[in-house]
């Protein structure tokens, strides 16, 4: 998967990898790179060949260190509704993804980044990451889903005293928030880690991961009940190939082969 401008990718042992490639703008996130990372996941669902996704930041300084600010600078009352229903219908393309997608954050995780970040299922971080929502210094919020998630993921009070502030915390007190789920000394090992999950994932039933994707973030919908989504979601599991091959290996004693089918 190549001809992306602002992302470089990299396939390997079925994961593919996505390194937001505007060191010389800290990675920050402008319409061009949103587009690209729309398209890569339109992709991803299309391309049985991908079984997972890592998303990183070049170089050492920035995961996202936020969005374009220049173009929001730009923003008007009108474009600027658009602007974020656009961010979000993205990232929530990547926290809908049927394949487990990781994000190894290293260095300044704000903003558009700390949104894109959350938007992945995971989150390991280096121990220099810092993470922080400070839009209302722009005088504006986030805007790609970050009101949402991060309440989601470390609780009302917490996430107001995140966003009303403006302030970054460090890694170690993401990772007691529960914002990430591991915190490493170096962006290798960090990768490391994000790949040893991947891996370990990967070796599971395809259909049943994406289920549960789908359930987990039903306990977030108000329109949905989660506990009806688990149900039909564990039914379509049973009328699959893999719960055949899961249930009939472990009874044979021998590892299972999942074909996702």
């Amino acid at each position: 998967m190549d001809g992306f401008r602002n992302i470089l990718t990299e396939e390997k042992e079925g994961v593919l990898y996505l390194t937001i490639n505007r060191e010389d703008k800290m990675n920050a996130l402008n319409f061009a790179t949103l587009e690209e990372l729309r398209e890569i996941f339109d992709r991803v669902m299309e391309d049985k060949s991908i079984k997972a996704v890592i998303i990183t930041g070049a170089g050492e300084k920035a995961f996202v260190a936020g969005a374009d600010i220049r173009e929001i600078a730009e923003l008007n009352e009108v474009n600027a509704r658009k602007f974020a229903e656009n961010g979000q219908e993205i990232f929530s393309v990547i926290e809908n993804c049927q394949k487990p997608v990781i994000a190894v954050t290293n260095g300044f995780t704000l903003g558009g980044g700390c949104e894109l970040a959350m938007a992945c299922h995971m989150r390991i971080a280096t121990s220099n990451a810092k993470f922080g929502q400070p839009e209302v210094n722009l005088g504006i919020i986030p805007g790609y889903g970050g009101t949402q998630r991060l309440t989601i993921l470390v609780g009302r009070g917490k996430a107001n005293e995140l966003m009303m502030t403006g302030d970054m915390i460090g890694a170690e007190e993401a990772l007691s928030l529960g914002l990430v789920n591991h915190v490493l000394p170096t962006k290798a090992e960090a990768m490391a880690k994000a790949e040893e999950i991947i891996h370990k994932i990967m070796s599971k039933a395809p259909l049943a991961i994406g289920m549960i994707v789908d359930c987990v973030n039903a306990v977030y919908l108000s329109e949905e009940n989660g506990y009806q989504t688990e149900a039909n979601s564990f039914a379509r599991c049973v009328k699959s190939g893999d719960y055949k091959e899961g249930t009939s290996a472990f009874l044979e004693k021998r590892k299972p082969i999942f074909k996702g089918e």
